[in-house]
């Protein structure tokens, strides 16, 4: 077997690298995206590709790009967070890379990466939550990607978690999105801090007495300081997720459940709640198996690992 690139195409960054059969990431390059310029993304793909093969002997180019693909691998129909709009972009690389192009939803090729090297290597069928600024999902079922009849499965974010809740960006009210992502739970934790400023002391030193000025990684390390508003955002948070995550196992029975993205790097803060309330939710099926809630071990270059891999098979 053979190494391969994998491309993986955020909205702030395009990460490339040579990925070898084993998934070690064997040199890696990384550019800013020009997110609203269509030529300019495609030119950045296509010179990073120039450049990794002029170093390495490669079989195959796989991109991994936060949007929704479509069944034949081919077209991004839509990027939230990019110019792509039923952007035939592998018939656009096409032109300029004379390899096979396999194109992926982002998530669904870090999904892969944990079932073939991390997380869910020794499992059948996994489900993998990213939990980021927004919330992304892939499903491996028997050793198969789950993608839907339209490319489009595993969009666990935009599920319901609560009716007639928080509008969503994609139109609807109540997405888990809006209740389990790295944006709730800064939403969460400036609503508390604002309301109650004597229990976010330490959150609130750190944003310089600015509710507006929280984010993310400030509620990460004032919740590990013991700061309780930050601590409550993790649990309402994590409690949501858990819910998600049992809804998942009555669904689809996986052997294992893999939370990745940003906001696993806040590792028990999140998974704790996240465990307790899914054994609460599934309380009735205590008798009988059911799958480990457990962190992502890929890390950020997921997304390489796991377009490389399936462009190699």
């Amino acid at each position: 077997m053979s190494r391969t690139i994998g491309i993986d195409i955020g909205g702030t960054k395009v990460l490339a690298g040579v990925v070898d059969p084993e998934g070690e990431v064997v040199t890696s390059r990384l550019r800013s995206t020009p997110a609203a310029d269509v030529v300019a993304i495609r030119d950045v793909i296509v010179e990073s590709v120039a450049e990794l093969r002029a170093e390495y002997e490669v079989s195959a180019v796989g991109i991994g790009a936060a949007g929704w693909i479509d069944s034949s691998r081919s077209t991004v129909q839509f990027a939230p967070n990019l110019a792509w709009r039923d952007e035939p972009l592998r018939d656009l690389l096409a032109a300029h890379i004379d390899l096979p192009i396999v194109v992926e939803n982002d998530a669904n090729v870090a999904a892969w990466a944990e079932f073939q090297y991390g997380a869910a290597r020794d499992a059948d069928s996994a489900a993998l939550f990213t939990v980021g600024t927004g919330i992304g999902g892939g499903i491996v079922l028997n050793g198969d990607l789950v993608r839907g009849s339209h490319g489009i499965a595993a969009e666990f974010g935009h599920t319901l978690a609560v009716p007639d809740g928080t509008e969503c960006g994609c139109g609807r009210h109540g997405c888990l999105e809006q209740y389990a992502s790295g944006n709730a739970l800064v939403r969460f934790a400036k609503e508390a801090a604002a309301g109650n400023p004597s229990e976010a002391t330490l959150l609130l030193k750190s944003a310089d007495g600015e509710v507006d000025d929280i984010d993310g990684p400030m509620v990460t390390e004032a919740a590990r300081a013991g700061d309780p508003v930050s601590v409550a955002a993790f649990v309402k948070v994590g409690g949501y997720l858990g819910e998600a995550l049992a809804d998942m196992v009555q669904l689809l029975d996986p052997d294992i459940l893999v939370i990745g993205g940003g906001v696993i790097n806040a590792g028990e803060l999140l998974l704790a709640p996240a465990r307790q309330r899914y054994r609460a939710v599934l309380h009735a099926r205590s008798r009988l198996p059911v799958a480990e809630i457990v962190a992502a071990q890929m890390g950020p270059q997921a997304g390489i690992i796991g377009a490389a891999d399936l462009a190699r098979r």
